[in-house]
Parts: C-alpha cells; structure tokens; sequence
C-alpha cells in the first residue's frame, strides 16, 4: 500500500455575520483551499478542498480518472498544508513522461464539478469501457433506505454546523463504512474511493454496496460509482439526462430526491424493494 501522509488542518472557522434580524453574531464557515498536485515531480492540476482527508482525495483521484491503473502504483502522497502541495511518487513508471499517461491528460473536459471542473481522457471512451453493473447486487428494501437516510440527516457533520459543502458516504448493508465531506460533491466522491483502495476493498464483489451523495447525480458521478463498482447510487438531489442515460447503459440504480420516506428510482428499479411488512 502508498505511504500516506497525515496532514491535517482546520475545516472550519468564525466569522461575524448579521442575521435577517439586525442582530451581529459569530458562525461557523467552511474553509476552502487549494491544493496543487504534483505527480513524479510534475504539476498536473490545482483542486480546491476542504481538506478533510487530502491523501485519501488526491489517491482518488488519480484512481477516478484512470490516471493510474491501480492503488499498486502509487509509492506515497505526501500532503504539505504549507506550501498547499500534494506530492505523488509513483513505482516502475515514468509517469507524466509515460505516452499513455500523456495522450490522456491532454484531452481535458472542464464539468460541472464544484471545487474540481476538471476530467482527463474522454468521457464516452471512458464509459463505454466500463463494465456494468454487477447482476449479482442486492435488493435495497424501503425501510432500510428510509433508516440510511434518517442516519444522514441527523450525523454530527461540517454540513450541520456550517453549511456549503457535499457528502459522500459508503454504506455495506446497513453499516455505515466511511462518510466524507468536501466542498466538491466529485472531491467527496474521490475520497471514498481512496479510502476504498487502502482497505484493498473490490466493491464489486460487495453485493450490499450502496452509494449516498448529497450532491447531483451527473454522468461524471455515475462514472465515478461505476469505477467504484457500486450498484446503487442515492442522492438527496436530482439527476441530469447524461446521468441518467449513462445509469441506464451500465445498469446502475439511480435513486435522487431521497427525503425521509420519499424518493426517485430513475433506473433499475429492480434493486430498490418495498419495506417489510
């Protein structure tokens, strides 16, 4: 496995605010930064985060975008909040030099990603090579989503105490494997994925594996799940046409609008059963 750093900064911090009703108090605000990534040595691009887990987004990242092939060729991320770098050794490749490496990130498709804009390679060409969606995943009854997503709404989070930022949250049946926020619902995304690859976790192998986010499903996060190899995507918002029709070619559930005992099954509704009787 990488060698991680353990770089840790504060998420949030007090400013002084006046309120509908004249009155001046202090509130929490999320605090956003940039963090420039280097790979062997060589700038690729500049993400903006929260911070929350930047070894673990940065590793994500370079998985999700097909950067590296797997959590083996990654040697170490070293995160350095003083300088606002993220430093990624790579073993037996040339990287950046690498041909392969180079023809993809030069096709750039800026998105609607907040706190990241950027995907490398070409989004048909990546979809079309993926495989989809396990057939084997199981059955997501009414009752446990409704338990989820009451768990979702009430956990301790930055959301809760200052707002403006996205969630991402794993779940196996219905335990609860990690939560992550940032202020890019794609950046949340990419941490989970990370987290996944140093637990040498292959979610396509995990029937139970479900997917909540807060943030839209477009197609560049059905992408990101299909990657993960999740079957079952939830999301507390809408989902865009190019989701939806991506959702549909891998056989991805798609549930948005997901409030309390209210939702959307946009696709394979297969997967999402009635409650207990």
């Amino acid at each position: 496995m990488p060698l991680l750093s353990a770089a840790r900064v504060p998420l949030t911090r007090a400013v002084r605010i006046r309120d509908a009703a004249g009155e001046r108090r202090e509130i929490q605000i999320p605090v956003e930064r940039a963090l420039t990534l280097y790979v062997q040595s060589r700038e690729l691009l500049t993400l903006m985060t929260l911070g929350q887990q930047p070894e673990l987004l940065v590793l994500g990242y370079l998985l999700n975008q097909g950067l590296v092939g797997g959590v083996h060729e990654v040697a170490s991320v070293q995160v350095d909040w003083e300088v606002a770098a993220a430093a990624v050794t790579l073993r037996d490749r040339d990287g950046p030099a690498d041909a392969a490496w180079r023809r993809r990130i030069a096709r750039r498709t800026v998105t609607t990603g907040c706190g990241q804009g950027t995907v490398f390679g070409d989004l048909v060409e990546d979809a079309a090579a993926l495989p989809p969606a396990p057939a084997g995943a199981g059955v997501v009854d009414a009752d446990a989503l409704a338990a989820m997503l009451e768990t979702m709404r009430t956990r301790p989070c930055v959301y809760r105490e200052a707002g403006s930022v996205h969630g991402t949250a794993l779940w196996r049946g219905g335990e609860l494997l990690v939560h992550v926020e940032d202020v890019g619902r794609h950046n949340a995304v990419d941490t989970v994925a990370g987290w996944a690859a140093m637990q040498g976790l292959d979610l396509r192998a995990v029937p139970d594996a479900l997917l909540y986010t807060t943030g839209r499903l477009t197609s560049e996060m059905v992408l990101k799940a299909a990657r993960l190899g999740v079957a079952v995507v939830v999301s507390r918002n809408g989902v865009t046409a190019m989701g939806f029709e991506l959702a549909e070619r891998l056989g991805i559930t798609l549930v948005g609008r997901a409030s309390g005992r209210r939702w959307l099954v946009y696709t394979a509704p297969r997967r999402i059963g009635p409650a207990r009787a």
